[in-house]
């Protein structure tokens, strides 16, 4: 690691942990105390902890031990502290900020003029990203932390994060990816008058099996093959030349778009989405014929199988009670099929990682939360909000290398021939 990486930060030995925790959990049941608020456990171990760290700071700056004689002479000197609320994790916190008679102590901890830690803003940002309006902050950081802070304030937290969305929506991508799933949403914006717009999504499965969302752009009322080939021109300017299975649910103009950005790849209706509007159509009582008739089609071994087992379904009283399926499955035939030339390893991964309804579900909670937004871009920082948390790596559901991925990738490289380098 280079110097660059900064120093090796050794985790806190766990029993140490455990040990102070239960003396403090002792301390607090023989005298009563609260954990919150003024006064309380947390709070009291939080401001000694910021305490001694920027002791440890004053310190450093002066080079010599408080009370130590080696200071007499030295030029500068502690000056007493000033009182200072922090907003915190655990709430607000009075602290005791060292001075130096020079004047030129600059805490790192709690920089001058900091009204809050970096715990706190990311604490806020969390609570955002779940679809909570200031309104929504305000009130709960009251009835959790007893803090009140203004709707200013969480703006400018919020605000914050603007360079850092620009920023991800940039960033240069792979040049080639297995799997790209592309689907959109639709989020309630005021301009004007409120109206739905569509958000749209590109989740990549990349060549470790792992998935990343690509981007989020807010789009028109309605989709069309120009919105459409303005997103993947994008993706392909930052870097995606090759895909080899764009997996979509029939989106307008979306099947052009793929083609004429990416001439290889071949184009495939989602099946779970497929599965999905079928169900819609039923009646709930029926589902448990509907889905074996419907696996039939969708795991037949050829093309010709499952235009049979269409044609059964079609025939029976269930296809003739539900017209409306059979057609659903007719007219997304043609970006259907391409499935089921696909080598089984490859048919696993296509229809049982579902990639992108997992981070759809988040992301439509966000936003029902919310109502409506009063601009794109305040949509847009929910959802990235929400897209950070769901890519952190203790986000396993999100994260997880796909089951059978190996077996999946060498699949791929067969039966894509030479598109995929696999090191």
């Amino acid at each position: 690691m280079g110097e660059k990486d900064g120093p090796v930060v050794e985790p806190v030995d766990e029993r140490l942990v455990d040990e102070v925790v239960e003396r403090l959990m002792d301390r607090a049941d023989a005298s009563g105390a609260a954990l919150l608020g003024e006064g309380g456990l947390l709070t009291q171990v939080t401001r000694a902890v910021l305490e001694r760290a920027l002791d440890a700071e004053m310190t450093e700056h002066l080079g010599y031990e408080k009370h130590d004689p080696a200071g007499r002479g030295s030029g500068n000197s502690r000056n007493g502290t000033s009182p200072k609320t922090v907003l915190t994790d655990v709430g607000a916190v009075k602290v005791a900020v060292p001075r130096d008679r020079n004047g030129d102590f600059e805490p790192r901890l709690v920089p001058k003029n900091a009204r809050r830690l970096a715990g706190f803003n990311e604490r806020v940002l969390s609570l955002y990203a779940r679809g909570m309006s200031v309104r929504d902050i305000r009130s709960h950081l009251v009835q959790i932390y007893g803090v009140e802070v203004s709707a200013d304030l969480i703006s400018k937290v919020t605000d914050a994060i603007v360079d850092e969305l620009t920023a991800w929506q940039n960033r240069p991508l792979d040049a080639v990816w297995p799997i790209v799933y592309i689907d959109a949403l639709w989020v309630k914006i005021r301009s004007g008058s409120v109206s739905s717009k569509p958000v749209y999504l590109a989740v990549g499965v990349d060549m470790d099996g792992r998935k990343d969302v690509l981007g989020l752009w807010v789009g028109a009322e309605g989709e069309g093959a120009t919105t459409w080939m303005a997103v993947l021109s994008e993706l392909r300017n930052r870097g995606v030349e090759d895909v080899c299975i764009v997996c979509c649910d029939g989106l307008k103009g979306l099947p052009e778009a793929i083609t004429a950005t990416w001439p290889k790849a071949t184009v495939q209706t989602c099946v779970i989405h497929l599965i999905r509007s079928s169900l819609r159509l039923a009646s709930a009582r029926e589902h448990s014929k509907l889905v074996p008739a419907l696996k039939a089609i969708y795991t037949a071994p050829t093309e010709q199988a499952a235009e049979h087992a269409l044609e059964e379904f079609a025939a029976s009283d269930l296809g003739v009670r539900y017209p409306a399926v059979v057609r659903t499955w007719q007219a997304a035939w043609s970006e259907f099929t391409p499935y089921l030339a696909f080598p089984p390893a490859i048919r696993t991964v296509v229809y049982s990682t579902n990639m992108v309804e997992s981070i759809n579900s988040r992301l439509r909670k966000a936003t029902r939360n919310r109502g409506h937004f009063p601009s794109e871009q305040a949509a847009l920082k929910v959802l990235y909000l929400a897209v950070r948390e769901l890519i952190n790596p203790k986000a396993r559901d999100v994260n997880h290398v796909a089951a059978h991925w190996k077996e999946a990738l060498n699949q791929f490289s067969l039966f894509f021939e030479d598109r995929l380098s696999i090191q």
